[in-house]
């Protein structure tokens, strides 16, 4: 059984004005299960809050990091927690 996790990631890079928000939104729904949201930052950065299965996570997350992303990710700092829910899907806020 897997196990359930909460993954807060601030992108940073060209990551605002490029639909990298509906990106995050669509492959976190690609991987289903998963529920949180994906925020512009006053400070030109994108948090992304996923909950759901780690597996989940991890994928969601190697998708930001990685080249197949909108805009141009410089960096992904990350930290990982117990769910909180409360969330409804996944929404771009």
């Amino acid at each position: 059984m897997s196990e359930d996790v909460r993954l807060v990631a601030w992108v940073r890079g060209r990551v605002q004005g490029v639909g990298f928000r509906w990106f995050t939104r669509a492959k976190a729904l690609e991987i289903g299960g998963l529920s949180g949201f994906a925020l512009n930052l006053a400070d030109g950065r994108v948090q992304v809050v996923a909950e759901g299965s780690r597996e989940g996570c991890e994928g969601l997350l190697g998708w930001l990091a990685g080249d197949d992303t909108p805009g141009r990710v410089d960096g992904v700092t990350e930290i990982w927690d117990t769910p909180r829910g409360g969330y409804d899907g996944f929404a771009i806020r």
